[in-house]
């Protein structure tokens, strides 16, 4: 089992940015990878970043490319998501979720999920 808990969500203005932390607890965090994705009102849950277990590899979806950065920290069992330059689009509910998989970008992937985390952009 692993319990992941996200925090850092909050109102933003449009070009500020904001960093999401994903606190994880239960199996060695370097077990398992980790992705974060987010569902926006009325829209299927979609990737955003996801972090291999050395942290060595890193995937983005293309529209937070340049934007976001994923990264984690082992020694507090701590995933983080910094988002700058924000947009309007970047509106939803964002989850950290852990995968023993390969397919990193598939949320099918992730057998856990945070409870999510609100992230809202004004224009």
């Amino acid at each position: 089992q692993v319990q992941l808990v996200e925090s850092g969500g909050g109102l933003v203005q449009a070009g500020g940015s904001l960093r999401l932390s994903c606190a994880a607890s239960g199996r060695p965090f370097s077990t398992y990878a980790m992705g974060w994705f987010r569902m926006a009102p009325g829209k299927e849950r979609v990737f955003v970043a996801a972090i291999g277990r050395s942290g060595a590899v890193r995937w983005y979806a293309e529209s937070v490319k340049g934007r976001f950065s994923i990264s984690t920290n082992n020694a507090l069992n701590t995933a983080y998501l910094q988002m700058n330059i924000l947009k309007p689009e970047d509106t939803a509910v964002y989850y950290c979720a852990a995968s023993f998989g390969s397919n990193f970008l598939n949320p099918s992937d992730y057998k856990f999920w945070g409870q999510g985390t609100q992230v809202t952009v004004s224009s």
